[in-house]
């Protein structure tokens, strides 16, 4: 059996990119996955020639993310279509308005209802970019905003704009100083939202091509039974395909899985707080047409019903000719997960939203997919909820990515900065091997 440099383990993006990047440097890495694909939630689904992805692949401040960082460490070829703000619109259930995406989005909506609270709103905007306002650990956003005496106007925006932005029908709970390190940074970026072209399978596909041409190897099928230890470090990991042993190793799994695979081991008690929080699960309804529905937006967000729709079909080829793809994504709260009447109440509220937008869509319809309860981040950025650190102090090579762990951003940000963060630390290790 050939020793391995490095194992990674978890074929979501989170471990495709911290496996990419090793394998770029030089480190000789087995990616184990358990399913018989990577991609993990990234995963695009053809149907009926529309292109499903499993939930949205959007890029928020791609600008200044990480994926930007791989993309050029790695020479990656990604398709980028930048979000068009002029298109994007707040259904306000009785009028629809500008986003105040741009400085003629802010001139324009209808969210603020004078000039004076717009100068309030940028004003805030500068004081979140110039670090002024941090927040306060142990305080909600909603608790922040109101000890602070912030505008109910304004108040009511920020929050609006986080709902999107983290997934969530309750904003109030984001811990105020996790909201304002993620808006000193998006209200810097001059790419807010971008999506990649041919969606995640386009970008799982280079991730893969990257580590197969640098010599390393993808085991699929190789479901994780047992973490071997000698005294604080790794020394493998026992899967149905076999042992597989290295000096390194990165965990891109999520929590309840890591409770099992080091269970009785000596992470198994640092481990164990984060087995308790909550993932953050949404609704999402896509729907394929054979005949494109003309619209004035490509993207709409209903402020009452915590939905948004997007025209994916605008901004990346997934259709047959002349067809159109529509994804809704409502948000739900913890304690509505599961709840068969509540989820069809949101399809119903979700098709007539669709009615209101796309006047004629259901005698277009083709293909569609409709999931209850999907994961858009395992850990629901709330209340006390932390993200598991990338490395414990009980394990001197072993390592953490993914979206439930500390990192830069939110959503699949999270899993590349993660993993980025991940992967440094590894090189870094190695290096110290090398050169001892």
């Amino acid at each position: 059996m050939t020793k391995q440099r490095a194992v990674v383990v978890g074929g979501g993006l989170a471990g495709l990119s911290v496996a990419a990047r090793l394998a770029k440097s030089g480190v000789q890495v087995t990616l184990i996955e358990k399913a018989p694909k990577t991609g993990g939630r990234a995963v695009t689904i053809p149907l009926k020639g529309f292109d499903f992805n499993f939930g949205a692949h959007a890029i928020y401040s791609r600008d200044s993310s990480y994926i930007r960082k791989l993309e050029k460490e790695l020479s990656l070829d990604i398709g980028w279509v930048d979000f068009e703000p002029k298109k994007a619109r707040y259904d306000l259930g009785h009028e629809m308005t500008e986003m105040p995406a741009t400085l003629e989005g802010l001139y324009k909506t209808k969210i603020l209802p004078d000039y004076g609270a717009k100068a309030k709103f940028a004003i805030d905007v500068v004081k979140t970019v110039s670090l002024l306002e941090r927040g306060e650990e142990g305080v909600s956003i909603g608790e922040w905003f109101k000890r602070t005496g912030k505008a109910q106007d304004v108040r009511d925006l920020m929050l609006l704009m986080a709902s999107s932005n983290f997934f969530t029908q309750e904003p109030e709970r984001i811990p105020s100083t996790v909201f304002f390190k993620y808006y000193s940074r998006m209200f810097k970026t001059s790419k807010a939202v971008s999506y990649i072209a041919g969606g995640w399978g386009s970008l799982v596909n280079e991730l893969e091509r990257v580590i197969l041409e640098s010599g390393s190897e993808i085991r699929t099928k190789a479901k994780i039974e047992n973490v071997v230890f000698e005294g604080n470090r790794v020394v493998a990991v026992e899967t149905s395909e076999g042992r597989f042993e290295a000096e390194q190793f990165v965990f891109a799994v999520p929590p309840k899985e890591l409770g099992k695979i080091f269970e009785g081991t000596s992470l198994a008690s640092s481990i164990a707080p984060y087995l308790l929080h909550r993932p953050n699960y949404v609704l999402v309804y896509d729907i394929g047409l054979k005949k494109r529905i003309d619209t004035a937006y490509t993207y709409i967000y209903d402020k009452n019903a915590k939905v948004f729709l997007t025209d994916i079909s605008a901004y990346t080829p997934c259709t047959p000719e002349g067809g159109q793809l529509v994804q809704a994504i409502a948000y739900l709260k913890s304690e509505e997960v599961g709840d068969r009447e509540l989820a069809l109440k949101r399809k119903e509220a979700i098709q007539a939203l669709f009615d209101k937008h796309l006047p004629g869509w259901r005698d277009e319809l083709v293909a569609q997919r409709y999931t209850e309860k999907a994961a858009a981040q395992e850990l629901k950025v709330e209340d006390d909820q932390q993200l598991m650190p990338v490395q414990f102090h009980a394990c001197s090579n072993a390592f953490f990515s993914g979206d439930w762990v500390e990192g830069v951003g939110q959503l699949s940000e999270l899993s590349f900065s993660s993993g980025y963060e991940a992967a440094t630390r590894v090189l870094r290790a190695l290096q110290l091997v090398r050169t001892a």
